[in-house]
């Protein structure tokens, strides 16, 4: 599993994350841009932790997104987390892992 990771500030601890197939993040990063998103991410869900790599992750609320990313729409702020967020490879998710509403 590979997590890109963005952070608005250097000096925060606030982490961006979204889930992507590593095979196809790798595709799509190195210019095939063609590649549908849908076959790059796991999930349009944006997570946010406030604590850093060990801290719990929520979804991202549409204001966290509108004032990071320009914008509420979750596809446009995927593009611009995988245009501007780190890869990191790992193995599983983080102690915590939660959604806001899993009844959706």
């Amino acid at each position: 599993m590979t997590k890109v990771v963005y952070k608005p500030d250097t000096q925060s601890t606030d982490e961006f994350i979204l889930i992507v197939d590593s095979e196809e993040y790798g595709k799509w990063k190195a210019g095939g841009v063609s590649i549908p998103l849908a076959r790059v991410v796991d999930s349009f869900d944006i997570f946010f932790t406030e604590q850093g790599n060990q801290g719990k992750l929520g979804k991202a609320s549409k204001q966290q997104l509108d004032t990071v990313f320009g914008t509420t729409k979750e596809d446009e702020a995927v593009l611009k987390l995988l245009q501007l967020g780190t890869p990191k490879v790992g193995d599983a998710l983080p102690k915590g892992f939660s959604s806001k509403n899993d009844t959706r």
